[in-house]
């Protein structure tokens, strides 16, 4: 399929989850395809972001792991945790996957192009002293971590840097109400840290269903996580010992040794040429694109977190396959954004897919909840205060299921397969009809017979 014209058929921008994936695919349809990568291949998930974060939620999972122990007869001596450890075998299997995003882009015949790459018009790339034409160019960029502007900001890391720390902090400040700042919360408790969390609404993950919000708020506090809503920072200042003063604006005074701002990712756009085109921007900066992921510049496209639609690592991936498949198949796929599964890495876990229970009540008249919370069965030897909730939000009219949600050990797993069954349009007598496998958490979701 390659053109005389073009130097590539398909030139892609940003070697994350979704470049590779568009770029992989289209030149498996024999497509001219070149990728172009300024950091580090995989992007954020891979890098800095959901794998690097799982490998230190394990790490962060096995205080817990030697506390309930005792109760099952095991006497441990006492444990300790060495963060160079963790940190080093952690970039050692980052470097791994590195390799091997770079052998697949290879092996599907992609030209792998190190470096920044701006857009020099509408067919046109620029990497260094070299410019490539290109009859489609796709902009995969994602996104980076925003930090607001304080006294004191330069203070402060993002999750960029986390993952690098020379040494691990005995004092620690998340700021932030969303994944990130919910996760590292419990990787900092679970590995040792006085760990507090600042965010700047009454409840952190305001996306979520209120029962999971209050469930996480309730058992982070019993773990020893000081949460601050309502708040911000208003300075940061940092003393000869490396220690910082954190200001909060409800007056309180705070002593780290580490702030770390989880306040969201913006779109990342700047410098890549964008005024050379005709490109729109959203008002948060993301990229504006159409169904087919087309923007208002015919020639170029956009995908991933870049475009601010849902910034989840598989979404992204999808949307990629969609715009091969229109691209090069013939096909006039669109995204389907409904009835997407995910999970909250806290401690314990969120897992959850479908309408909350708010959003169902505004959306259909008569709205059936099932919800129990009882503490796990490993909970009676072991001691601890910890609790699974579970919840099915049902259309009364139609008997389907909207919305599953979990906070408790394996949630992510768990929903994961109820995912498909809401997919599948399952209705609660379907979930009423199946076997449950005994003795299981799980089985609490096909055992729930009584609306609240």
């Amino acid at each position: 399929m390659a053109s005389d014209r073009y130097d590539y058929d398909l030139f892609v921008i940003g070697a994350g989850s979704g470049g590779v994936r568009a770029a992989r695919m289209a030149a498996g349809q024999g497509v001219k395809v070149a990728i172009a990568e300024e950091r580090y291949l995989g992007g954020t998930c891979v890098n800095v972001g959901c794998v690097p974060k799982k490998l230190f939620v394990y790490a962060s999972e096995f205080s817990h792991a030697f506390r309930d122990a005792a109760g099952f007869g095991w006497t441990l001596p006492e444990a300790s945790f060495h963060w160079p450890t963790l940190r080093d075998n952690k970039t050692k299997e980052i470097e791994r996957l590195n390799g091997i995003y770079a052998n697949l882009l290879d092996n599907a015949g992609v030209t792998r192009m190190e470096g920044t790459a701006t857009i020099a018009g509408p067919n046109r790339v620029r990497m260094g002293d070299a410019e490539y034409s290109a009859r489609h160019i796709l902009l995969a960029t994602g996104g980076w971590p925003f930090i607001p502007d304080f006294p004191g900001r330069e203070h402060a890391i993002s999750s960029n840097e986390v993952f690098y720390l020379d040494s691990f902090p005995r004092r620690v400040l998340v700021v932030g109400g969303g994944y990130i700042a919910v996760e590292f919360a419990g990787i900092f408790q679970g590995l040792g840290a006085e760990t507090h969390v600042s965010y700047r609404g009454p409840l952190f993950l305001k996306e979520f269903d209120q029962d999971l919000r209050t469930g996480l708020a309730r058992q982070m506090g019993e773990q020893g996580v000081k949460l601050h809503f309502e708040t911000n920072v208003q300075a940061i200042n940092k003393n000869a010992d490396g220690s910082l003063d954190v200001s909060l604006s409800d007056g309180q005074q705070l002593k780290v040794d580490c702030v770390m701002y989880a306040t969201g990712r913006n779109a990342k756009t700047t410098g890549l040429g964008l005024e050379n085109t005709a490109v729109e921007l959203a008002e948060n900066g993301a990229i504006v694109v159409d169904e087919q992921f087309r923007t208002a510049e015919p020639s170029i496209y956009a995908l991933g977190d870049v475009i601010d639609r849902v910034q989840l690592t598989p979404v992204a991936i999808a949307e990629a396959m969609v715009l091969v498949a229109n691209l090069y198949n013939g096909s006039d796929e669109s995204m389907d954004y409904d009835t997407i599964p995910t999970a909250v890495f806290s401690q314990p876990t969120i897992g959850t897919v479908g309408l909350t229970e708010a959003q169902a009540r505004e959306q259909f008249a008569d709205v059936a909840i099932y919800r129990t919370e009882f503490r796990p069965m490993k909970q009676t030897l072991a001691g601890g205060s910890d609790k699974i909730l579970m919840k099915l939000v049902v259309d009364k009219a139609s008997d389907r299921v909207l919305g599953c949600h979990m906070l408790g050990e394996a949630a992510g797993e768990i929903i994961q397969g109820l995912g498909i069954a809401l997919k599948a349009g399952a209705t609660k007598r379907d979930f009423d009809r199946t076997v449950g496998i005994h003795p299981t958490a799980a089985e609490e979701f096909v055992t729930m017979r009584t609306p609240i």
